[in-house]
């Protein structure tokens, strides 16, 4: 086998102190920076996965007590418990709120006054988030009906929450969600992504996603930014609703900001590792079949299945001549 090893036995502490300086110079030089380097102003606090972590934990503790955290809730101490979660919540998402603002805040001089101004926003936002707990809840509530009504192996809502991957990353989102639409820089990227690396289901928080909505198995499914859902769709394992290739401006860059992902109507059923690409409308009461790829609109109630291939192999077994 061959070996890449290279080097001199009984070198001296000069020799490594001389070559770690030579490598920290090449890595400290401008030119390799560029697009790689976010350079932060004193004081200012920084996005913090663990914190954002902590933050989600707390959340589904407090939007679905008794099945996360660690403390065991009854009705009679329930009040109490989700009243220290709630106030544990608002100075983390506040601080990391201010964090997100501050990182894309590229003023390296900001008064005491704008600091301060930041300061109160962040605080503000993170208080109306917080106030549409109540009503995350209860869309999480119907999320959670739609799973079990549509999984013949669940036995119990109590399973749904506490084994299926949806409702953790659904709960992200729609926190998530919240944030991202009172223009919350990089948070809420950051929530979702983590619910991603822990689910293996990417939904970006800007997406727009109804009620009684929900993704059997859930793994490599991919919700964009634009994309918008309605009420009572079921996706499984592995769709895509995505964008085809983005229009370019006058100097070649992708545009930005415009619709590019589907939309997809009230009571759509999406089947496994289905590709649907582009602003295009699914209709309501659509099927799209397993590994099909739709790139059209689909008038409402029609389906689209993978027409089968039927090979040599399988005419000669249907005619009875065997493999």
């Amino acid at each position: 086998m061959q070996s890449y090893y290279i080097g001199t036995s009984n070198m001296s502490k000069i020799d490594i102190a001389q070559r770690l300086n030579k490598t920290v110079k090449a890595l400290s030089e401008q030119e390799s920076l560029n697009g790689l380097f976010h350079q932060h102003r004193d004081g200012d606090p920084l996005p913090s996965g663990k914190v954002l972590e902590d933050i989600i934990d707390i959340s589904r503790s407090i939007l679905l007590p008794g099945y996360f955290g660690r403390n065991s809730f009854t009705r009679q101490t329930l009040e109490f418990h989700i009243g220290v979660r709630t106030e544990k919540l608002q100075k983390l998402l506040a601080e990391q709120v201010l964090a997100g603002l501050c990182f894309s805040n590229h003023d390296e001089e900001e008064s005491a006054d704008e600091l301060e101004c930041e300061h109160c926003k962040a605080e503000d936002i993170a208080m109306q988030v917080i106030e549409q707990f109540p009503n995350i809840r209860r869309i999480l509530s119907t999320d959670i009906t739609a799973a079990y009504n549509g999984d013949p192996a669940a036995e119990s809502r109590e399973e749904i929450v506490s084994c299926y991957p949806v409702i953790k990353a659904l709960t992200s989102y729609r926190i998530a969600h919240e944030l991202f639409k009172r223009n919350v820089p990089l948070i809420p990227r950051l929530i979702t992504e983590i619910a991603h690396s822990e689910t293996g289901i990417d939904i970006h928080p800007g997406a727009q996603i109804g009620e009684y909505f929900t993704i059997d198995h859930g793994t490599g499914v991919v919700i964009g930014a634009t994309c918008i859902i309605g009420r009572n769709v079921k996706l499984y394992q592995g769709v895509t609703l995505g964008a085809k290739s983005f229009p370019l401006d006058e100097n070649g860059n992708p545009i930005k900001g415009i619709p590019r992902h589907p939309i997809i109507k009230d009571n759509v059923v999406i089947y496994s590792n289905a590709t649907i690409l582009g602003r295009i409308t699914i209709g309501e009461g659509c099927v799209v079949g397993a590994n099909v790829w739709v790139t059209k609109d689909m008038k409402p109630n029609t389906k689209k299945y993978k027409k089968d291939k039927i090979d040599n192999l399988d005419l000669e077994f249907n005619n009875g001549t065997g493999i």
